[in-house]
């Protein structure tokens, strides 16, 4: 793998770079500085994305012949590098990264026409229906019904874990519509408009609080909700194919340019003079080497991800490589929530639900403090979302050990 950035390549990173200080407002920087996990309100995070839209640059991912800006591996890399380093709003993955690959790979040419331009263009909002109470690293076990019903489907059930699903447009759901002796056989794959009738949104309460009143997770209640078959993805009954399909997307993602910028702001941090005026944090030989390690960590998880996606671009499937990337990146994500949590220290202590909405006087301690408590109870969950890292572990050892 030919890691040298060429003339053509170097050029192209410096018009990411122009784009985004163009771009990237002080608004906006300001709101993603108090955030917990990147994700904001709505009216700023679709601002975010439609700037992308307009450029072309919001589906970097996809093919040209459904819209994609035909960006080279190496571009991809350093469009993806540049954007983590600016600590820019993220990509929502729900529509863009998830349920579009498999609309291209599994759906008819009709629904590739309806939905993947609104995609591409961040007119609609998507959210994710896999999780169920009772069945959620053993997804096989789900038991949201969809009884067929002439030319629809009447669907009964809930989902959990519905990540900004107060926001969505449309979800797209795992549903069992036949009870098969094989679990994984009954499964179907549908999409499903969220103002269609007998569809309720309840919030979840977490533990780092909602973002300026705002919920991020929830759980969706479905009622005889009538969807029209031709929203079935695919064959019924092959839904399971479609999402461990879907779930190599959702697994295989770039951490290390994220985990690098994440890392940049605990160093900023742990540089500051105490508020006792005692020595800043950096100053520690064993903070500084748990800051080396965390870099060398990162920097090995890049080689590997530039690896994976290198054989991705040539036509390979991730397969268990992106259980290995999920499993390495979701715990480095941890590990820097918690060195962050050292480098503020007595900070750390009050737990503040706010970010950006109190006043300073409603706070307890420095702006920068105020979001990082919240983001480390909020990453808590990234070893759990999208299989669980037990499950990533099993999933490798049979697939590449062949336990």
């Amino acid at each position: 793998m030919d890691l040298a950035f060429t003339d053509a390549d170097l050029k192209f990173q410096g018009e990411v770079r122009a784009w985004i200080a163009e771009n990237y407002d002080a608004d906006l920087k300001a709101k993603m500085a108090q955030s917990k996990n990147s994700y904001l309100d709505k009216e700023s995070l679709l601002i975010w994305q439609k700037k992308l839209a307009s450029k072309g640059w919001l589906a970097v991912d996809w093919p040209v012949e459904f819209g994609g800006p035909g960006f080279t591996a190496t571009e991809r890399y350093l469009f993806n590098m540049e954007m983590s380093l600016a600590g820019v709003p993220p990509t929502l993955p729900f529509g863009v990264k998830m349920v579009a690959p498999v609309i291209m790979a599994f759906g008819s040419d009709e629904q590739k026409a309806r939905h993947l331009p609104p995609i591409r263009n961040a007119d609609l909002w998507w959210c994710q229906g896999y999780s169920e109470p009772g069945s959620g690293s053993d997804l096989a076990a789900l038991q949201m019904r969809a009884d067929r019903d002439g030319d629809h489907y009447v669907l009964n059930g809930s989902k959990i874990w519905t990540t900004l699903a107060q926001h969505a447009d449309w979800i797209f759901c795992l549903v069992r519509t036949s009870q098969e002796e094989k679990r994984q056989n009954g499964i179907s794959f549908i999409l499903v408009d969220m103002r269609t009738p007998g569809i309720a949104v309840r919030a979840l309460p977490t533990l780092d609080g909602p973002i300026d009143g705002q919920q991020e997770i929830n759980q969706v209640f479905f009622d005889n909700v009538r969807v029209p078959v031709e929203n079935l993805i695919g064959q019924e009954g092959k839904g399971w194919t479609y999402a461990k399909y879907l779930l190599e997307f959702e697994r295989g993602n770039a951490y290390a340019p994220g985990l690098m910028h994440a890392l940049k702001k605990v160093k900023r941090i742990a540089a500051l003079e105490a508020a006792d005026g005692g020595q800043p944090m950096i100053t520690d030989p064993e903070f500084r080497k748990k800051l080396a390690d965390m870099e060398i960590r990162i920097e090995a998880l890049n080689a590997t991800e530039l690896r994976a996606f290198s054989g991705r671009s040539s036509g390979e499937a991730m397969g268990a490589a992106s259980s290995m990337l999920k499993c390495q990146g979701s715990e480095a994500q941890q590990a820097i929530t918690e060195l962050a949590l050292e480098a503020i220290g007595e900070y750390a202590a009050p737990f503040v639900a706010d970010t950006f909405s109190l006043t300073n006087e409603g706070r307890a301690g420095p702006d920068y403090a105020a979001p990082i408590a919240p983001s480390y109870f909020n990453y808590r969950k990234t070893s759990i979302y999208a299989g669980s890292n037990e499950i990533q572990r099993n999933i490798m050892a049979k697939a590449v050990l062949g336990l």
